[in-house]
């Protein structure tokens, strides 16, 4: 998977910047585990998009959602959601090229 307007920060665990000219970046094994009834932290995430491929738009299904859309995957981060939802934030499964 990669992440497009971000970087994972290794040492912080945590999105960070991205670097000048990189625009998409290799994102680590991320381990999903299933909680019943878990309750979403308050702050302190970024809840990422998770697309197919770099095509953000597709047609929109019944849940109002992208048929390209397939998650979302909460990360880690220092700033609020707004600071990279400004920035397009998003991870894909697949680049075109």
């Amino acid at each position: 998977m990669f992440l497009e307007g971000a970087r994972w920060d290794p040492i912080k665990q945590m999105l960070a910047e991205s670097r000048p000219k990189e625009l998409y970046v290799d994102v680590p094994v991320i381990w999903l585990i299933p909680t019943a009834n878990r309750k979403n932290p308050d702050k302190g995430i970024y809840e990422c998009p998770v697309y197919k491929t770099l095509t953000r738009a597709g047609t929109l299904s019944t849940t109002g959602h992208s048929t390209n859309f397939v998650f979302a995957v909460e990360l880690p981060t220092d700033q609020l959601q707004k600071h990279w939802i400004k920035r397009g934030v998003a991870m894909l499964c697949a680049l075109n090229y």
